[in-house]
Parts: structure tokens; sequence; C-alpha cells
């Protein structure tokens, strides 16, 4: 299939919160995307809509409409990642959570565009309790987005079906976001689903990891608490979101040349 159009909605890892910063902005697994089909479709231009901290009604209400006006039929293709913040909450409403997530796919589907669904990460090499409930309840998540993938046709981007994923150092030291080795091998992932030119070795597992002391692991501890952990709890305690007054970084459909 070839595409003229790459539209990307979702939260934080669609913006690509983490990766390196280009001009201002995070560049993120779409961007390097985007990069590769502008080299291989003609007239291809790409939007991203995707906003840090969104919930998958706030996506299904500010970025599915406005992607609908931009898609040009069979032509285009969208992304479409959400729900991983609703998961991780502690009022997670699963039941609200898929049926919000499906209504967004159905209305998708219906544009005529060719769509990509992302299931999330279950388990890491973490073990700590908070990890097995958040592998717990996107185990359940990733089932249905399995599932509507397979009834409406979408491509599927699954990483729980290679073990390499697992590795945390493919995340950012905030715990929470991908790295920019972790962008990298999403979009590797992605171009070699769409048959582009992509890096082979993309499953390759990293190194061992080497040893470290418990004084460094305290100093990384430490480190996470304060720069990362202590400013989520206040913003939920003020039940505020990283993305709030923040706009698309490509809300409009650009001529993509990196």
């Amino acid at each position: 299939m070839s595409y003229n159009r790459f539209i990307a909605l979702g939260d934080s890892m669609t913006e690509g919160m983490q990766d390196e910063i280009i001009n201002g902005k995070y560049r993120g697994w779409a961007d390097r995307v985007a990069d590769v089909m502008a080299e291989n479709y003609q007239d291809f231009t790409y939007a991203n809509l995707a906003i840090r901290g969104k919930l998958v009604g706030q996506v299904y209400e500010e970025q599915v409409p406005v992607a609908l006006e931009l898609v040009k039929g069979a032509k285009t293709i969208v992304s479409f990642h959400a729900g991983a913040n609703d998961v991780i909450r502690p009022k997670y409403d699963p039941e609200k959570t898929i049926a919000t997530y499906n209504a967004a796919v159905d209305t998708l589907i219906k544009s005529g565009a060719s769509l990509m669904l992302f299931c999330v990460m279950e388990e890491s090499d973490k073990k700590n309790k908070t990890a097995q409930i958040w592998a717990e309840r996107f185990a359940i998540f990733n089932q249905n987005v399995r599932e509507k993938a397979n009834s409406v046709g979408a491509i599927l981007f699954d990483p729980n079906q290679d073990h390499f994923w697992k590795d945390s150092r493919f995340i950012h030291e905030d715990r929470l976001h991908l790295n920019s080795e972790g962008h990298r091998r999403v979009a590797q992932a992605v171009l070699a689903r769409l048959n582009l030119p992509h890096d082979p070795d993309w499953r390759k597992p990293l190194p061992p990891k080497p040893p470290i002391s418990s004084l460094e692991k305290a100093q990384i501890n430490l480190h996470w608490l304060g720069a990362y952990a202590i400013p989520w709890i206040m913003r939920r305690a003020r039940r505020r979101s990283s993305g709030d007054g923040r706009t698309a970084k490509y809300p409009a459909p650009i001529t993509w040349q990196r």
C-alpha cells in the first residue's frame, strides 16, 4: 500500500516524549516513520496531533474529529495509540476506557483510511508491585486492542510478541516513556510492518546489562523520586496533566522533509 498522508493520534508516546529534541520538539517514532515515508511516497504530508498526558476520551473528542477532516481516503494512514494513561490511573475504569477506545476505532475506520493500532508492553524486567498491577490491567486492555484490530482489519503493533522489548533500557530514566533507542526501535518495527526500508536488526537484543552497586542504585532511585515521581504526584493532587495548555506539534498536514 502506498500512502501520501500520515496522521498520528494519541498521547506522549506518539508525541515522542523523551526522544531527542529537534527544533524545540521531541522527535519520536512517528516523526522517524514520516522521514522514511517522505522518501518513498510521492506528495507525502504528515500531521501529528498527539499531546502528552491525554486520556483516551480526550483523544477521541479532541483529536479524532480533526483527523477525520484531514483524511484523504485510502491514501491516508492513521495511527491511534491511546488508553495507556487511563490504565495507569489509580481510579482506572476498564469498561469505560475500552468502550471509548472501541468507539474511536469505529469512527476512524469509517473514514476510509488505513488504521494502525498499538498494544502496550505488559511486562518489563521490573518485578515490583506497581509493575504487576499494570501488567494485569494492560493484559486485559491489550486483548481488546487485538480483537478490535482483527475485527476492523487494522494494522497492529504488539510488542508483547517479542521478548527483547522487556528490557527496561528502552525506557527513559523517568520509567514511563521510551528513550531515543526505544523510539528508534518502534519506528523500525512500524516501517517493517509497512514494507518500507528499515533496520533488519531492529529485533536484536541489547548486550547484557553491566552490574551496578547498591549505592548507584540508591542514587538512581533518589534522582527519579525528585525529578519525576514527586512532580507527577503533585500534578495529580492538583488535578493537572502534563498536556494541559499544550497544542499538537504538527496540527495540520505539512510537506515533510527531515
